[in-house]
Order: C-alpha cells, then sequence, then structure tokens
C-alpha cells in the first residue's frame, strides 16, 4: 500500500498517496473542487479548467496537477470563484444551450454549475454558433449545440470501448466533436450499451426514447447542489 503523505487545501491538512491528483485526494478529503470534464475511471486532461485551484501561488488544474508533499493549494478564495464562474458563463454563450426544454435539465452538470455559483444570466455576449445535429442513428441523437468540449466521449470510445468513435477536429472556436465516419454517426459501430454513451456531462449525446423519463423532483440535482454528495464525506 502507498506511503500517505500530507498537505494542505485552504490551510486544511489532506492526506494522498502517490499519484493521486489534488482533486482525487480532494474528494476523498470531503473537500469540493468544481470540475466538468473530469470523470472518475476516464484519464484526465484538463479541458475544462472549472476545477482551477491555485498550487504554492499558481495556478493549475486539480484534475490533472499531481497531489505532492507539503504543498499549499488554495481552492476556495474569491478570486479563484470568480475566474471559475467566468469560465462557466463561457461555456454557456459559446453554445445554444436552452435548458427548459433539454432532456438533461436537472441531471445537466453544466446547469448544476451554474446554479451553485449563482449564475441567473451570463455577462457574455452569446455567440449563437452554427452546430450540426445527427439525428441518423436509431437510437442516438447528437446535438452539439450543447456540446462543452469535455473529451469524455473521446475518453471513454477510446480507452474503455476501443472503438474511437469520437475525436476532436478543428482549432479554436471552429473546435467540434466527430465521428470516426465520412457520413453520420449511424455509419460507425457505436452501440447504446457503450461506455460513452453514459458520460457526456450535459445533453450533447442523448439515448432516443427515454427523454423526459424521470420526473422533476427526482433528478440528480432537483434537491441538492452539486458536490454536495463529496462534502457530506468531510469529517
Amino acid at each position: 500500500m502507498s506511503e500517505k503523505f500530507v498537505f494542505t487545501i485552504d490551510g486544511v491538512e489532506v492526506k494522498a498517496t502517490q499519484g493521486q491528483s489534488i482533486l482525487e485526494a480532494a474528494t476523498e478529503a470531503g473537500i469540493y473542487i468544481p470540475s466538468l470534464c473530469y470523470m472518475k475511471d476516464l484519464i484526465p486532461h484538463g479541458s475544462c479548467r472549472v476545477c482551477t485551484v491555485k498550487v504554492d501561488g499558481r495556478f493549475q488544474a486539480g484534475c490533472v496537477q499531481p497531489a505532492a508533499p507539503g504543498i499549499k493549494v488554495e481552492n476556495d478564495t474569491p478570486e479563484l470563484m470568480e475566474i471559475r464562474k467566468d469560465i462557466i458563463e463561457m461555456l454557456f454563450v459559446e453554445g445554444n444551450h436552452y435548458c427548459m426544454f433539454c432532456e438533461k435539465s436537472g441531471d445537466c452538470e453544466l446547469q448544476a454549475l451554474g446554479y451553485r455559483f449563482g449564475i441567473a444570466a451570463p455577462k457574455h455576449k452569446y455567440l449563437f454558433p452554427d452546430r450540426k445535429l445527427d439525428a441518423t442513428h436509431p437510437e442516438i441523437f447528437i446535438d452539439r449545440n450543447r456540446c462543452v468540449l469535455c473529451g469524455r466521449c473521446v475518453n471513454a470510445s477510446r480507452d474503455v470501448d476501443g472503438k474511437t468513435v469520437f475525436e476532436f477536429v478543428g482549432r479554436g472556436i471552429d473546435k467540434t466533436v466527430a465521428v470516426n465516419s465520412d457520413a453520420n454517426l449511424s455509419d460507425t459501430d457505436i452501440s447504446i450499451g457503450d461506455k460513452s454513451m453514459d458520460v457526456c456531462p450535459v445533453g450533447c449525446i442523448i439515448k432516443k426514447g427515454v427523454g423526459f423519463k424521470t420526473p422533476i423532483g427526482q433528478r440528480t440535482y432537483d434537491h441538492e447542489p452539486i458536490g454536495s454528495d463529496i462534502e457530506r464525506r468531510k469529517g
């Protein structure tokens, strides 16, 4: 068993083991570091930067930055909260998100982060991009208007499903998730049971025929903020 070492988050001592990221160690200790692209059992790559923390005075992505003995991590500060809020707001305005009509409403991690950070209306201008939909598959629907480029589907398809159905293409504002087909999703070997079908934090990848199945009041974030399950572990 790996030997434990100690570092601090906002002055609180946290135990970690070699190879753990700051976010993983914090989660075990019951300290919530907001994140969007990170998901347990998938290889982290720090794409969304919602988990930005300060490590010995320098900004780092908590999901990919290794924990180390004696480091001093800042997490819950006004500066970091404002940075995260700006990032979340930009994710809203860079896509076309209509929460009241989305099948993922109440289960959407981006929406839940918006509520947790008190974002009633973004201060940035909406870009209203023209993004492609793909409803060609009999069981699966892709709405790229909701995509936040988290990369979870890319990682899950490659590392868990062994299919590489999804991949990023383009750069900057033109970056998007494409499928490994010259035509449509229906021409790939994706299956409704693939891991990549269950990792999207927003309503980009949707299973057909089950929309709005969970009643209001029974959805993941209907009764408590995102991160509450982690914070209950503290102490």
